[in-house]
């Protein structure tokens, strides 16, 4: 019976070292350009008919947001869950915070750089058409 009482106190505080680091895993320190970050951590968001994931990258940090949505563009399934925010332009939504981490040129000669499956595009966010599976990145560019 000791023995029993051992192995499942062993099995239990493995399980709980084991939960403990999954919590923690990828998880951003509230620092720097993630001060005031509205997310963290890789999070899952919506409930419409397509999903893409966006990954948001900053400070050599990310996290990653599946969003499931029925919007035909980019800023709309970004919008539609307030991870944007920026004014207009001549040349459509100049993004200037992404999950709530700024990057404007004027301030600090940064901007947020778009792409898709790795790939620099010459659109902005609300003239990029989305499809179901497609994998967007975000990047604060200095």
């Amino acid at each position: 019976m000791k023995k029993f009482i051992k192995i499942a106190l062993a099995s239990l505080c493995l399980l709980a070292l084991a939960l403990s680091l999954v919590s923690c895993f990828n998880t951003v320190d509230k620092v720097g350009a993630w001060e005031n970050a509205i997310y963290r951590k890789d999070k899952e968001l919506g409930d419409g008919a397509k999903t893409i994931m966006v990954e948001v990258k900053a400070e050599d940090s990310s996290v990653t947001f599946t969003i499931h949505t029925d919007a035909k563009m980019l800023g709309d399934a970004l919008s539609e869950h307030d991870l944007l925010e920026g004014e207009e332009g001549e040349f459509g939504l100049y993004v200037k915070k992404v999950n709530g981490i700024l990057a404007d040129y004027d301030v600090d000669k940064t901007y947020w750089g778009l792409y898709k499956n790795g790939e620099y595009l010459m659109t902005g966010v609300d003239t990029t058409e989305i499809s179901d599976g497609e994998h967007y990145e975000l990047v604060k560019t200095k």
